[in-house]
């Protein structure tokens, strides 16, 4: 009898679920539909950082392009870091100005 009433039991629960849930019956492909990138990995990660770090101070320490279209350029940070020392930052307070000098 208890094993009669275990499997009505076990019975409903798993009709009651079907009914609730009818789409987890069905047999679909849940598979990614587009293929996953490969990945990209460095084969020599020394090299890479020397590369960009060159390129990092060629472009530090001289003069290019920033925005050609727009007509603005960079110059070398050491020329940058005089200019603002002896002409200073436009629209910056002068009290400030003053204080970096005590």
């Amino acid at each position: 009898m208890l094993g009669g009433l275990a499997a009505g039991l076990i019975g409903t629960v798993v009709v009651s679920l079907l009914l609730i849930f009818p789409q987890a019956a069905r047999d679909e492909n849940r598979a990614l539909t587009t293929p996953m990138p490969e990945p990209r990995l460095q084969t020599d990660p020394a090299a890479d950082w020397q590369r960009y770090k060159a390129e990092s101070m060629s472009r530090l320490a001289g003069y290019g392009w920033a925005d050609r279209e727009h007509g603005i350029a960079h110059i070398p940070i050491d020329e940058a870091m005089r200019q603002v020392a002896g002409d200073g930052i436009p629209d910056w307070p002068a009290d400030a100005r003053q204080e970096g000098r005590r």
